[in-house]
Order: structure tokens, then sequence, then C-alpha cells
């Protein structure tokens, strides 16, 4: 059974080793999956493995890297389920690893820190400029262009694991790039087989189970051509690159549940729209959000709704009842509101960027959060009179911007943790990665995106500051803290910034915010129907 299909739900806290939480792949998962989720879950790429294992891919480390000590919770730390190890990708996307712990639950692929973890590497950074991100619907198929990350720095899954594997994540630093390519492709070819995660694939090492022709290889593991490489006569970066690829399939298998038509099957609102007709999805050739307002339409002519109860199911992983109604039909219209000529008392206009059934548009929206934590560690207003001084693409220089292997001069004062010891530290978004000429992958989707045609210049520029990448609103009670800040705790919270913020655009007081903020209109006494809509997408993810 894959690691994704795992959810512990007896009372015993899991305290153990990585080993003790990992089954065998599934029969029904491709093999370029089952792979890519081992690798996944190696420790052995990090910089610390490197750094302790005196050249043996193979070694068991006497002490493992400290950040894997625990995992780091908003209100209380809970036992690290790679101590003794060093940085993986799950450390900061996690599953079922707490599923039972006191204090912990089970993830979408996100943690509980409100920003993850780093290892130290004497450069000041710790944690993480930004909260981790739930992957599971990530990669999705969508109609608009891909974007990963919340600034949209990476166009492709492969880019992103490729940045990961070699970046300050995995302990690496922006001059380490190549030795970080050089010892994952010797971990690679060196694996004997022998690690707890090789037992998991029948004791077979990388380079076998990579090249997939050998004999030995089970049916579920034998990749097909299209992933098959041989470590032993190609290059690093090929190595690296192959590595890449099967991560990204692992991590494109990551969907809240489907049926085979393409509905969503796993939430209360999912089964409320089956038991009264409503379509799931749009039409060929609709739009979300037209597909929405057409929801909207259907749902406001519902005489008798069919409503979803107890008797329809049980949440195993969620401390709620499986139910879809009164409450969570309120919080739906709420949602689905656009403002009107009629001045409808509530208006939540949430539609118009959480469209459904995806519930994102996968673009790019200020709606006042990098503002949110800026000012209340600064003073009210004082974003404003900072982002005054942003420098535009005109005098914008490499030190403006993220240092990476590719910009080693970059200071990365705007892709920061804001602090009140230095009121130049705070996180700008897109504008970190708009028109970087460091980060090309993107910019020909962004111009698209933002209507540049040429070359971009300074109101271009401009107009990204503070900008971020829509999450999914689906299963947000496995994904808190929430916002890219990890600054709201709960739904109410995250409904109560949107009452503020809206209020404030109003008054012209939002910094380059998103013209849809003004728009909202929502009543303190709309907080719980809203918040039980959404909680009405929750599901047990598998």
């Amino acid at each position: 059974m894959n690691l994704r299909h795992l959810f512990i739900l007896g009372a015993v806290a899991l305290t153990c080793s990585a080993s003790c939480i990992r089954k065998a792949p599934e029969a029904t998962d491709p093999a370029e999956v089952a792979v890519g989720e081992r690798l996944f879950l190696e420790t052995r790429f990090a910089q610390f493995f490197f750094a302790n294992s005196a050249g043996d891919p193979n070694a068991v480390l006497s002490v493992g890297d400290p950040v894997m000590d625990e995992t780091i919770g908003v209100t209380e730390n809970l036992r690290g389920p790679f101590k003794g190890k060093s940085m993986n990708c799950r450390a900061c996307h996690l599953v079922d690893e707490h599923g039972a712990s006191p204090g912990g639950g089970v993830r979408t692929y996100a943690d509980f820190a409100r920003r993850s973890p780093i290892p130290d590497r004497g450069d000041g950074k710790t944690v993480a400029p930004r909260n981790s991100p739930p992957l599971v619907n990530s990669a999705i198929a969508r109609s608009t262009a891909l974007f990963f990350h919340f600034d949209g720095e990476f166009p492709t899954l492969d880019d992103l694991v490729r940045a990961t594997f070699s970046g300050r994540n995995f302990g690496w630093l922006p001059t380490e790039k190549a030795a970080a390519i050089a010892h994952l492709a010797s971990v690679i070819r060196g694996d004997d087989g022998t690690g707890d995660l090789a037992q998991d694939s029948g004791g077979l090492p990388y380079r076998i189970l990579l090249a997939g022709v050998d004999g030995s290889i089970p049916a579920e593991l034998r990749l097909p051509p299209a992933f098959r490489i041989d470590v032993t006569s190609v290059t690093d970066l090929q190595v690296f690159d192959a590595v890449a690829a099967l991560v990204r399939a692992y991590v494109e298998s990551l969907l809240f549940a489907q049926n085979s038509a393409g509905d969503f099957t796993g939430s209360p609102f999912d089964l409320f729209l089956s038991k009264n007709g409503l379509p799931r999805q749009p039409n060929v050739g609709e739009s979300d959000l037209d597909y929405g307002r057409r929801l909207r339409g259907l749902v406001d002519a519902l005489g008798t709704p069919v409503w979803v109860t107890p008797a329809d199911g049980a949440f195993a992983l969620h401390a709620q009842d499986f139910v879809f109604g009164v409450k969570e039909l309120a919080g739906l219209k709420i949602f689905l509101t656009e403002p009107s000529g009629s001045a409808p008392p509530s208006v939540g206009n949430c539609i118009v960027c959480h469209a459904p059934p995806k519930f994102t548009d996968f673009k790019f929206h200020n709606v006042g959060t990098a503002q949110s934590e800026y000012d209340e560690i600064h003073g009210a207003a004082k974003f404003a009179t900072f982002a005054a001084t942003i420098p535009l693409l005109s005098a914008r220089s490499d030190a403006d911007l993220p240092a990476s292997a590719d910009n080693l001069l970059g200071q990365g004062k705007s892709l920061s943790v804001p602090s009140a010891a230095d009121d130049k530290l705070t996180d700008l978004g897109l504008w970190n990665v708009f028109a970087n000429p460091h980060v090309p992958g993107p910019q020909p989707a962004l111009n698209a995106l933002f209507g540049v045609a040429g070359l971009p210049g300074d109101g271009d520029l401009a107009k990204t500051i503070a900008l971020f990448k829509t999450p999914s609103v689906r299963d947000l009670s496995q994904s808190a803290p929430y916002f890219h800040t990890g600054q709201k705790d709960s739904i109410e919270d995250v409904i109560r910034h949107y009452i503020a913020f809206s209020d404030l655009a109003r008054l012209g007081k939002v910094f380059n915010g998103a013209p849809e903020l003004s728009d909202i209109v929502i009543q303190p006494g709309d907080v719980a129907a809203l918040a039980a809509f959404l909680r009405s997408l929750n599901e047990d993810y598998q």
C-alpha cells in the first residue's frame, strides 16, 4: 500500500523511525510513482549527509541533522519522524506521520509550522521564508499555465524538484549547486540496497531500479522506458534530471478523490451536488468561473435541497460530522455571490479566485497577507511606506533579488521573514520572480498572464508587488496554518482577515491590493456559515 493511502486511526502516537511508517508500493500504482515515492523519502541527498558520511553513500549517520529532531508545530513540537537522518522532501510535506499524535493529525503533504524549518548552515537562516504548501492537487490538470511555489518561480515540477534537491531547503548554499548535483548522483550510483527504503523495494539498489531491465525487478517496480536510465554511463546532471522526473511523477499522482469521469467525490460538498443532481465539473469549453456562476444559479433555484447527513458517511480524520445542511448551503451561497446591482447583504466574491470544482484560479493576487504581517511587526500603514521605496525594473539590481547559483550577488531581502530588527526584510512574492533574468523559465507565461507585449517595464513590475498564487480551499483542515506566512491558525481567522482587508481596500489602504478585495462584503455574522461551507470541502485524503 502506498504511503499516501496510509492513515493511522489507532490511539498510539507515532514515535518510530522512518522505517515504521512505510509499506510496500501498491500494485495499482505505476512503477514511476512507486520509485518516485522512494526518492521523495530519501534522506541522503541533503548537504548534511554529504558533510557527515565521509563519502560513503550507504553510511549510517552517528548523529542526525538537528533540524530533523522535531516536527515544528504552532503550539507544540512533535518527535521528528526522520530523527537521526538528514533532510528529505517528506519532512516538510507530511501525510500520516503524526496521524495519531496528540497535537498532530494527517496532512495533505504539508507541515505544521508557520514557516518550514531548514538546516542551519550558519547564514542566519533556520526557516524557509514561507509556509509549506500542500502538494495534493498541486499538479492537477488546468487550462492555465503551470506555476509552482507561491511566487510562480517554477514552470514545471521538474524545475521545482531540481531546485529543492540542490537548494537551501536541503542545506545547500547558492555556491554549492554543482556539489549537490554530484552528490545526488553519487548516492544513486553507490546505493547498495541495504537501507530501510530499499527494503521496501525488495532490496534493489537505485542503479538497478532506474535501469529497469534487470530480471529481479518486480513488475510493479519496472519503470517504463521513458523513465529508465543507465546511471553508470551518463553524466551526473542526467542522473539528477532522471531523479527529478520520477519525483515529479509521484507528486502528479497526489490527487483528491475523483471518479472515472473526473468528478470530485470525497467531500460532503461533492456528495451534496451529486444527491441534488447538480453538475460537478464544467462542460467542455466552459471555464471554471463560468461553471461556478452556472452552479450558483442552479443552487439558488433548488426548491427542496436534499441534505447530506451522517447517514451518508463519517469522517475518520476530521473532528466534524459528514454533513452538508442549512448552514453549509448558506455559506456556499455567500461564497458564490458576486457584486450586483441588487446589492445583496453578503458578498463573498470568493468564486472569482476560488472557482469550483478545483477552487483556485492558479493565478496571483494580493489579498494583504504580506502587508498584514509587516504592519503587525512595524506598525499600521508601515508596509505602504516601505513599498513606496521598492525598486522597480529600471532600478532593481541583482543585489535586490534572491540569491541563487545564477545570482551570487543576491541579498534576498525581499524574500525574507519580516523582522522587527530590519524593516527592509519582507516577502514581495511575485516581484522576486517577474522579469528576473536569473529565473527565465516562467517569464513567457508570466508576460502572457499580465498582458505584457514586448519587454516588461516599471509599471508591469509594480503590479506584481506582494502577489502570491491562489491556493485551493479543498481540505483546508489538513493544511493549517494558513497563508504563505502561516499566520492564520483557523479557517475563521482567514475569513476575518478578508473582512478586515476588504474594508481597508474600500478605503484605498491596501498597497497594490487585488481589485476583487473591495467587492467583498462579509458580515461578522457570516463567518460561521462560510467556515461551515469551507469545512464541507474536507475529505479523508487517501
